[in-house]
């Protein structure tokens, strides 16, 4: 398995478009943990380091911890885009528009 993102804590993230609540535990990635639950995730496996831009999600409730080299300040600080494959939550869930 890939070392995950940093972040000692797991948190529930919600794809809401498939109404489940996913557990992402410290160690996975939201990324790994969405796929496994909503397959044709767009990713490029030569990535997953949060730099293509390819797996951008938009966030609609909760606030994402950005570990991206894509999104700029302004972009960071709306909290309304996430970039999942290297992208954890600040609090105990992220709902994304997945």
């Amino acid at each position: 398995m890939r070392e995950g993102p940093a972040g000692p804590e797991g948190f529930e993230a919600e794809p809401r478009r498939s109404g489940l609540t996913l557990r992402v535990e410290p160690g996975r990635t939201l990324l790994d943990v969405v796929r496994e639950a909503v397959p044709g995730v767009p990713h490029q496996p030569s990535c997953e380091e949060g730099w293509c831009g390819t797996c951008e999600t938009k966030v609609l409730a909760g606030a994402p911890a950005h570990h991206d080299s894509v999104l700029g300040e302004d972009e960071r600080v709306s909290g309304t885009t996430t970039m999942i494959c290297v992208g954890r939550a600040h609090g105990p869930r992220l709902v994304l528009d997945g």
